[in-house]
């Protein structure tokens, strides 16, 4: 049996852009790992307020991690569901809904016969 055949084209195409972005931050990362190692007098100058490259660099490392993260939960598809984990699913719901009437209909009875009770 291959494994392609057992995982879901959902699931590949999760994985397929969750490595994606991954990569993406890996180059970004990269770079600023780099530039910081062998371009220091590049990463000292000042750019932004008064705040230095290499701050204004991290600072946006962080940021693009959270959009990162925001894109795969939005790109990220969901895997459907089997038949029978539907059909179990429903029944898990039948089955509650007849015990929450059958609860139902067994709280009323004793209102009803107290009530008859009460005016004999």
């Amino acid at each position: 049996m291959k494994i392609s055949e057992t995982i879901s084209p959902e699931r590949q195409y999760n994985t397929r852009l969750g490595l994606i972005l991954f990569v993406i931050y890996l180059l970004l990362y990269l770079g600023f790992v780099l530039g910081n190692a062998f371009m220091a007098d590049v990463m000292e100058k000042k750019v932004l307020l008064g705040l230095n490259l290499a701050i204004v660099y991290g600072f946006t490392l962080i940021k693009m991690a959270f959009v990162l993260s925001m894109i795969y939960g939005w790109m990220c598809r969901t895997e459907p569901q089997t038949p029978t984990e539907i059909d179990s699913i429903a029944s898990e719901q039948d089955g509650a809904a007849s015990e929450a009437s059958a609860r139902q209909d067994q709280g009323s009875a004793p209102q009803d016969q107290a009530s008859g009770e009460e005016g004999q």
